[in-house]
């Protein structure tokens, strides 16, 4: 069974990676985008707050 991945698991490789990468400033979008491929979501699939 293929289940979505939520917000919240995005939210949070998200972050890991902003984490690894050396918390850089301004690039929130850019590790979201990461976060969303690696996952496997089409960027139209799960919104974020800010679209809402």
């Amino acid at each position: 069974m293929n289940v979505p991945a939520t917000e919240e698991q995005i939210r949070t490789l998200a972050y890991s990676l902003w984490e690894e990468a050396g918390c850089p400033e301004g690039q929130a979008e850019t590790f979201w985008a990461k976060a969303q491929e690696q996952l496997g979501v089409e960027s139209s699939d799960v919104k974020s707050d800010a679209a809402s």
